[in-house]
């Protein structure tokens, strides 16, 4: 289960799903977003370091790493620092990374735009119950469906805008 952040990460997720033995789930959006990852840069079940931090881990995955990036700014701008690791591999999931990630800064939240249940978060969370329990928010649609509109304000609408990854990493930051 594939799902790239921009359109660098798109192409190079779709050479790499030519060369891969299996099925292959490639889920991306559709509207027109940020270009910010290098070429290149994409292997299938290995997550992508975007920004170093220590308070906080940003969990994020498809058009949310770029609304995570946006957050661990404002966040900087406050005196926190929050770390973003851009997940475009939901399965195979890469848990040493995340393993890692989270023996830094002892909380973490995901961001999707997915259902909460059965989407990135989850998937991180059963691994962390296993392995190292850990304070996790979750930025994700919370069970309701969806509806047509622009992708921006349905990004708003469902609670997947920058002040709502600003908020959960907050919130994740004060359950430690």
């Amino acid at each position: 289960v594939i799902n790239p952040c921009d359109y660098n990460q798109t192409k190079d997720a779709t050479i790499a799903i030519a060369n891969h033995q299996g099925p292959v789930y490639l889920r991306f959006g559709r509207p027109k977003w940020p270009i910010f990852t290098e070429e290149g840069s994409f292997k299938i079940g290995e997550a992508l370091h975007m920004r170093s931090g220590s308070d906080v881990t940003i969990f994020a995955t498809g058009h949310l790493v770029w609304n995570s990036l946006e957050a661990a700014k404002a966040l900087a701008e406050e005196g926190i620092s929050a770390e973003v690791i851009n997940i475009h591999t939901i399965k195979p999931l890469d848990n040493k990374a995340i393993l890692d990630a989270v023996a830094n800064t002892k909380c973490a939240v995901t961001a999707e735009e997915h259902q909460m249940n059965g989407g990135l978060g989850d998937s991180i969370c059963q691994l962390l119950s296993r392995h190292t329990p850990t304070p996790v928010e979750m930025v994700a649609v919370d069970d309701s469906f969806g509806e047509s509109g622009k992708p921006e304000d349905l990004l708003i609408k469902y609670g997947l805008g920058v002040k709502d990854v600003i908020a959960a990493a907050k919130r994740g930051i004060a359950r430690k």
